[in-house]
């Protein structure tokens, strides 16, 4: 497998986007967890796909997509993990709109919780203390 040791360096240089999860149907719910509270722009899909349902998201380099799984099931062990400069705010904000917001201080250099978007997807959010 030697000729293989150096192949990583170069080939993989970004992360595009993650994709999720969603019901059929839902793509309000999306918006309104996505966007409204989390502060995702929405972003047009390509005509090729938006027949398929869901919807795509977007705030600067990072990118979510939501897409239709049937039959649904949501992602309850991996999940993306956004770092925000507002962890706090954010944290009252999920709160105050009945999102659960789990404290987790097992991540050393990082103050963090878990939530769950509208469909039970694991959501983490996190800061760096250091």
């Amino acid at each position: 497998m030697q000729m293989y040791a150096n192949i990583g360096a170069q080939m993989i240089t970004q992360l595009h986007h993650v994709q999720l999860a969603m019901p059929h149907g839902q793509e309000a719910q999306a918006i309104g967890f996505y966007s409204d509270l989390l502060g995702f722009a929405t972003e047009p899909k390509p005509k090729a796909l938006a027949a398929r349902g869901g919807v795509w998201f977007r705030q600067g380099d990072v990118r979510v997509h939501l897409g239709v799984e049937t039959p649904f099931t949501p992602a309850r062990k991996a999940h993306p993990a956004f770092l925000c400069d507002e962890l706090d705010a954010l944290a009252r904000r999920l709160g105050d709109a009945k999102y659960p917001v789990e404290w987790d201080q097992n991540l050393a250099g990082f103050k963090r919780f878990y939530t769950a978007d509208p469909f039970g997807n694991r959501i983490e959010i996190l800061h760096p203390t250091a």
